[in-house]
């Protein structure tokens, strides 16, 4: 595996020394995408590039490599970010912004592959979690047949008597199981509303306070 890298570091030298060293690098190795001076040209060049890490030095003229990271954090797929600086003192801030490593100049061979191995097993674990994402299904046999449908498709989940309604943009299934069971096992997925009902988190646009004589107090969504 290739890990695809941005370099950034306000000096050419600097630069040239850590593109050397990745070219020396193997299991895995790495291919430089490009270079920046600073973090501007750094976002730039990452609207149109795609790149699995930034190396970045902190102490930049303008906006640093801390203001940098953060910037990173707002795209889509941020790339992981590895700090190479001269200054020891920032590591507790880098972590604080997720860097994944923190390498202090003058880099050693040695220690910058260990942070190119820490890169990719970061990337094995980000696919994994998207490929489980992904394959969420309830399973539920109707007509006498399995019918598996993806948890992404799921508006809401109501609690009737000893079924569940499962709720889809284009219809509806009944599952006999417990809401309370569902809840703790996609909580990062559906929040409840009321007593009896369970709603898709990304399928939320608001909340108000809501009371039914007979359901009692619960949320209108």
């Amino acid at each position: 595996m290739t890990i695809r890298v941005l370099v950034v570091d306000d000096e050419s030298l600097a630069r040239s020394r850590l593109k050397t060293l990745l070219g020396d690098c193997c299991q895995p190795t790495a291919q430089v995408m490009g270079e920046a001076a600073n973090a501007v040209q750094a976002m730039d060049f990452l609207q149109h590039h795609v790149v699995d890490a930034v190396l970045a030095d902190i102490h930049m003229p303008g906006a640093d490599g801390l203001m940098l990271a953060q910037a990173l954090r707002q795209l889509p797929q941020p790339p992981v970010v590895v700090f190479v600086t001269a200054f020891a003192e920032h590591a507790v801030q880098a972590f604080e912004l997720e860097a994944l490593d923190y390498l202090t100049k003058p880099v050693r061979l040695e220690r910058l592959q260990a942070a190119l191995q820490k890169i990719e097993r970061a990337r094995h674990q980000t696919a994994e979690a998207a490929y489980d994402a992904a394959e969420d299904v309830l399973v539920i046999q109707e007509r006498g047949r399995a019918e598996r449908v993806p948890l992404v498709q799921v508006l809401y989940l109501k609690a009737e008597l000893k079924y569940i309604t499962v709720r889809t943009g284009s219809r509806s299934f009944l599952l006999e199981g417990s809401l309370a069971e569902l809840e703790a096992r996609y909580a990062s997925r559906f929040i409840r509303i009321h007593r009896n009902a369970l709603v898709a988190r990304r399928a939320l646009r608001a909340l108000e306070k809501h009371h039914d004589p007979e359901e009692g107090e619960g949320w209108a969504v």
